[in-house]
């Protein structure tokens, strides 16, 4: 039985090679032996070529289609989510992205985490742009911010001391000379994220940007 299976097995091997070397599976002449020299030629029966030729061609057509069939399931399991232009986001990157900030943020929606996505790939984009040379892509980001943002934001001591009195029942008995530092900074982080916001707007206005998150919702 052993020596059987081997024989079939190398009789398929042989099938599916001497296909795609050109042999014509319907020619006369008899098909390529499985067999070497001095074995037992008792698999396949000789005699029969148009039945093997057959057998050769129905294998060969079924290794086809599970080919086909094993490509067709990565696709659908793997498909694009999103368009940014003509870079697209797929499915997989999503998930991973996603397993990644559901462990520090547990109500984030898979939304949020592919706007972020957007967000970040134009924000790279931009910065790319401008020829900026940081290698990993979170120093290129905060590289591009400081740039563009951050390095125009003033906080006027009037901002500060306003904000100081506003709070005060927040700042026990300390003195806004005390504060003032920690009060310049927060007020800092709140103008940037302001115009983050605006300036991501305008990046996503500027650019082409689809999403299908749903599969129904694909064109």
């Amino acid at each position: 039985m052993l020596l059987i299976l081997k024989d079939i097995k190398r009789y398929l091997r042989s099938s599916i090679l001497s296909f795609w070397l050109g042999q014509n599976l319907f020619s006369k002449q008899p098909p390529l032996s499985p067999f070497t020299e001095g074995e037992s030629e008792g698999f396949p029966p000789s005699g029969n070529d148009k039945y093997w030729n057959r057998v050769r061609y129905v294998l060969f057509v079924i290794f086809v289609c599970m080919s086909l069939c094993s490509s067709l399931s990565a696709g659908i399991k793997d498909r694009v989510v999103a368009y940014v232009d003509s870079t697209a986001i797929t499915l997989s990157e999503l998930e991973k992205k996603y397993a990644e900030t559901v462990h520090v943020t547990p109500a984030v929606t898979r939304e949020e985490v592919l706007d972020t996505m957007i967000n970040r790939l134009l924000f790279v984009r931009e910065a790319r742009k401008i020829r900026l040379k940081s290698q990993l892509e979170d120093e290129l980001l905060k590289e591009y911010v400081d740039l563009k943002i951050r390095a125009f934001i003033r906080i006027k001591d009037e901002e500060i001391r306003t904000f100081f009195d506003t709070h005060a029942s927040d700042f026990l008995e300390k003195e806004l000379d005390e504060m003032r530092e920690d009060i310049e900074n927060y007020l800092i982080e709140q103008e940037v994220n302001k115009r983050l916001k605006e300036h991501i707007a305008e990046l996503r206005n500027n650019a082409c940007v689809k999403i299908q998150l749903n599969p129904q919702n694909q064109e």
